[in-house]
């Protein structure tokens, strides 16, 4: 492993333990947990400075009252340090930024202050709930403090970078946020006010505390937790060493907030590292194991999307690693080592721009991507195409085809950016209120050949699909379930799916069995409207798709893909659990196909559970290949696929897929 260079297997070790409990760390072996570690396969590690309850594990001197009073050994995080990178193991320091106990219990003049003049609360809990969520406010004299203790660890305990986790974006109205507000132009009482300002806050805190750890040690990585990472965080690119995709499937999270964070963020030329943990629901989750099928879903999705891994965990606070976990990690980590030639500078390819939402509906909390993101990003992995989540300022002409899902805005500026974009050959997909302007009032893209006239008057109501929409498809109507525009085609039009309205809207006047009314069996305004480089959806399909999943709703989409994109860039015969990325290694003159096939099941009220790993026999995998393949192999193990390529199309078969396989496909010199 190259100097620096960021490790693709490594653990953030939380050690967020009470001053209560007696015998911290009484039998904590140094050698010991750092042989832990490496027979593991693990290569990085983020170790506790400063926890959420705010105690302290090392041997402070400027600080000595916040060293835990129970901690055995009281240089904790200098001999896990010295041990781990005596073995290898690069070391990340870690500290709290918003969550201190100690600190808000002995200042709560720090703590920050909601619109309501009450100290705020992360979690919404009342003020006698467990927990250490009060938020401090990085703009009172804490901030100060901060850099006080954490510069004494980062320039008394070796380390190779900085992990600064709760570092979230949030409103305050303390005086001295007020105060600055006001500085600055801002009414403290205006909630647009107050979150322009919460971002200007979150902006100034990173740049100043990566300039403080690099002021200890320039060739420190520098990264920033705050439960989602997202558009909200351009402005502060520079500051980050690389971005971690904090991302616990078993709570807030679920299975799509990983992906559709990677495929955006991936962009900017960072290093990306996933983020889950060793527990099967969150944080904290003592004495908890994560399914090693859940695991390995989790880990090889990472790899499969450009990004290196991290796996979540707590030390027991006696001071001992869990050895039958760590021996799960350690099957999972040796996969991904071996894996790790064919991952090195391994770049996606995608054929499909997608708009992220967050760009006009950012929020930055975990759990609260917009469902059109979430949506869009389902089917089309279910496809398997090969897509980005991109935002006004990227660059169109990287993709074959741009998709505006449900709630995009476009203003002058971007209208004329994808209408060059459309008029250059571009192919362009928008539904529901995607191309209208921010006051919704007219569509801003002509190419779209649909003039906007409100609402639709009916919802739920009808599509008959015709022509090329049908394939697949009864030759019936089908209910399309949420609300959509109301627009009348141009003369540019070239094709025009008809909507059916029911017989009446359900009201206490007028309604039909149990749900919605049926069909009033005649055709009366656009549903989809297309031209050549275009396709206007008047639902918000994507939305609904994520909320309901109307087969449906899927099939007609995959025509219209069909359409605007075909000769996709692969394809495969497998079901729609199967997922697979591909990634260019142009070094190596090669390309990367994962394949995924792991099935998260809802078998309980409040998770999905990935049990079991099925395995997937005889899959047919197509691609469109300008390139002479010289040979295609399986990862790790260099078996060779027979493989056909005629023109353009490329195509083999993998026999079996047991959760997670790598194929290389090799080119001519």
């Amino acid at each position: 492993m190259a100097e620096k260079e960021i490790p693709f297997r490594q653990i953030h070790l939380d050690f967020h333990t009470s001053e209560a409990i007696e015998g911290v760390c009484s039998e904590f072996d140094a050698e010991e947990f750092a042989q832990t570690l490496a027979d593991a396969h693990v290569n990085s590690i983020t170790l506790f400075s400063c926890g959420h309850h705010g105690n302290l594990y090392y041997d402070s001197k400027m600080f000595p009252e916040m060293v835990h009073p129970h901690l055995a050994h009281r240089d904790l995080l200098r001999e896990q340090a010295e041990a781990c990178r005596k073995r290898g193991i690069q070391v990340n320091l870690y500290t709290t930024i918003r969550w201190n106990k100690r600190i808000a219990d002995m200042h709560p003049e720090w703590i920050c202050i909601d619109e309501n003049g009450a100290l705020q609360d992360y979690k919404g809990k009342g003020y006698f709930e467990a927990g250490f969520y009060k938020n401090l406010c990085v703009n009172t004299p804490y901030r100060d403090f901060l850099k006080k203790q954490f510069g004494e660890v980062l320039e008394t305990i070796p380390g190779d970078g900085v992990w600064y986790d709760a570092a979230f974006m949030n409103e305050c109205c303390c005086p001295s946020c007020q105060k600055l507000m006001r500085e600055k132009g801002l009414n403290p009482a205006k909630k647009e006010d107050r979150q322009e300002f919460a971002r200007w806050t979150y902006y100034d805190m990173v740049e100043d505390l990566t300039a403080f750890a690099k002021k200890y040690n320039p060739d420190f990585h520098v990264c920033y937790n705050k439960g989602h990472v997202g558009y909200l965080d351009k402005p502060v690119i520079k500051d980050y060493s690389y971005f971690s995709f904090e991302s616990l499937p078993g709570v807030e999270w679920g299975y799509l907030d990983f992906p559709v964070s990677a495929k955006y963020m991936r962009n900017f030329g960072k290093e990306c590292l996933g983020l889950t943990s060793r527990f099967h629901t969150e944080w904290g989750d003592f004495h908890a194991f994560r399914n090693e099928a859940a695991m390995e879903y989790e880990v090889f999705s990472m790899l499969s999307h450009g990004c290196k891994c991290t796996i979540g965990d707590q030390m027991d606070y006696w001071g001992k690693l869990n050895k039958d976990m760590y021996q799960q990690i350690g099957r999972v980590y040796k996969s991904v080592e071996e894996k790790e030639p064919w991952c090195e500078n391994a770049k996606p390819v995608s054929e499909i721009g997608v708009f992220t939402a967050e760009e006009f509906y950012a929020t930055g909390v975990a759990g609260q991507i917009p469902g059109a993101s979430e949506g869009v990003a389902r089917l089309l992995m279910e496809y398997g195409y090969q897509f980005d989540f991109i935002d006004s300022t990227s660059d169109f002409g990287k993709y074959r085809l741009l998709i505006l899902p449900d709630v995009i805005p476009v203003d002058e500026i971007l209208g004329r950016k994808l209408s060059a974009y459309i008029n250059a050959g571009g192919k362009l997909l928008a539904s529901y209120q995607s191309g209208l302007d921010k006051d919704h009032q007219k569509f801003m893209i002509s190419e779209l050949a649909v003039k906007y006239l409100g609402d639709a008057p009916y919802s739920p109501d009808f599509i008959w699909p015709k022509e090329h929409l049908a394939k697949g498809l009864a030759d019936a109507e089908h209910v399309m379930y949420d609300k959509g525009t109301l627009v009348e085609a141009t003369d540019e039009a070239q094709f025009v799916q008809k909507v059916i309205p029911p017989v009446f809207n359900r009201t206490y006047e007028h309604f039909c069995s149990h749900l919605h009314s049926p069909s009033g069996r005649k055709e009366v305004y656009p549903g989809i409207v297309e031209t050549e480089n275009t396709a206007y959806f008047i639902h918000p399909i994507f939305t609904t798709y994520q909320n309901w999943a109307p087969a449906w709703y899927k099939k007609i989409l995959r025509n219209e893909l069909d359409r605007m994109l075909p000769n996709p860039l692969i394809q495969h015969n497998g079901p729609s659990t199967t997922q697979v990325t591909v990634l260019d290694q142009e070094q190596e003159n090669r390309r990367i196909v994962h394949v995924l096939h792991y099935v998260p099941v809802k078998k309980c009220k409040n998770l999905e559970i990935v049990d079991d790993i099925i395995p997937l026999y005889n899959l047919k995998i197509t691609m469109t290949e300008e390139r002479e393949v010289e040979k295609i192999y399986t990862i790790p193990d260099k078996q060779e696929v027979p493989f056909v390529q005629d023109g353009k199309k490329l195509e083999f078969t993998l026999k079996e897929i047991k959760g997670h396989q790598m194929t290389a496909v090799c080119y001519k010199n």
